[in-house]
């Protein structure tokens, strides 16, 4: 049976995908900030960059960062029947994965390059999914442009924090208990 779902139908979808996916996104975002983190001493004791923050903003964009990513990608999965939608389902999870990968980069295993290597994926998968969502509903595609610019200003920034410490961050004095925390793989 073919029909059309009515606007209202459509409206309560989207409702029903929001009601799981903000949330979700913004607990993974979460949890991906657990793996590493400015309090230790590797970041305290790098050369802050000019353009750097005060960090209490990072908290505060990327909550309201990851709500919109939510809705956005709400929008996009409530499109039943739409052209596209599946592909541009799978396009976003694989953009995710850089989202989240990025503070375990570079908090959790101190790599400022390999930081920015992950940004830079970020940026150019972004731009894919910005692309594949608008084809699917324009409203989630421009829901995801702040998101962009703030991605594209933390590239910078962490460019920055490269420039700033040539020698990768590495700590020249061991913390009072006499233990730096590096993690490798």
């Amino acid at each position: 049976m073919n029909f059309l779902a009515s606007k209202a139908q459509l409206r309560a979808s989207f409702i029903r995908w929001a009601l799981f996916l903000v949330p979700l996104t913004v607990l993974l975002g979460f949890s991906a900030g657990q793996l590493g983190s400015p309090q230790t001493v590797w970041f305290q004791e790098l050369t802050k960059p000019a353009i750097f923050p005060p960090p209490m903003w990072f908290g505060i964009v990327w909550s309201i960062l990851y709500v919109m990513i939510g809705l956005s990608l709400a929008g996009v999965v409530s499109a039943w029947g739409a052209h596209g939608r599946g592909f541009a389902i799978i396009i976003f999870a694989v953009h995710f994965v850089g989202n989240l990968a990025w503070t375990l980069v570079f908090f959790g295993m101190q790599n400022m390059t390999a930081g920015l290597g992950v940004l830079i994926y970020t940026v150019v998968s972004l731009i894919a999914v910005i692309a594949v969502f608008w084809r699917v509903r324009r409203s989630a595609a421009l829901l995801l442009i702040p998101y962009l610019a703030w991605v594209m200003f933390a590239s910078v920034l962490n460019y920055q924090f490269i420039a700033e410490n040539p020698d990768g961050g590495n700590v020249s004095d061991v913390s009072e208990e006499g233990a730096v925390e590096r993690i490798e793989f």
